[in-house]
């Protein structure tokens, strides 16, 4: 099947290794950003963060290697010590051993698998959009919930009442911003393309 181009190189054609050098690290300071926006809750060791927002973000501008490539240069930084995390929780690299390590990890991989079906034409359809969106939100609470099941000897019921069940509205709220984000970005470039006609 061939691929679609994503809508960073849709928005801005240039391709080249100096621009998808500067995607990767623009798509970084996205991600440090959103960790900022974090909301600790008392029953649980995970908190609220708009990280998982930046993941799906990333890997629908970005698509898969790019934005596998922007979210493991994201981990690095974590990992050596720079605040790059929600700053709740463990410092630096700790962070790899804590409770919320299950979401980290899974990052790369969900904004992989995301940007790839992205690549293949999920974003030309509003179902499939929702449905790349939804599965990349969901590999990263996979991600999540096991390692805390495993971290914390938590069974299934505790597992989704302090790792995915009170994170599930602000995940339909954020890919809903998502998808306002790409239909807004998606008018404008139509808009430029009749004017220029």
């Amino acid at each position: 099947m061939q691929q679609t181009k994503v809508l960073a190189d849709r928005s801005f054609p240039r391709e080249n290794f100096t621009s998808d050098v500067l995607r990767i690290l623009a798509a970084n300071v996205l991600m440090i950003l959103c960790a900022q926006i974090a909301i600790p809750l008392p029953w649980t060791p995970v908190p609220i963060t708009g990280q998982t927002f930046g993941v799906l973000l990333v890997a629908v501008l970005l698509g898969s290697r790019r934005g596998a490539l922007a979210l493991g240069l994201y981990l690095l930084e974590g990992a050596a010590g720079f605040p790059v995390f929600q700053p709740f929780g463990m410092p630096g690299p700790a962070r790899f051993f804590g409770p919320t390590a299950g979401y980290l990890l899974s990052y790369p991989v969900a904004a992989y698998f995301t940007g790839w079906l992205i690549e293949r034409g999920a974003a030309k359809n509003f179902f499939r959009l929702c449905g790349a969106l939804v599965a990349g939100d969901a590999l990263i609470f996979i991600g999540g919930c096991s390692w805390l099941a495993a971290s914390l000897h938590l069974g299934g019921a505790a597992v989704l009442s302090q790792g995915a069940v009170p994170f599930l509205p602000g995940e339909v709220l954020k890919i809903a911003l998502i998808l306002a984000a790409i239909r807004g970005v998606q008018l404008a470039k139509t808009k430029r393309v009749a004017a220029g006609a």
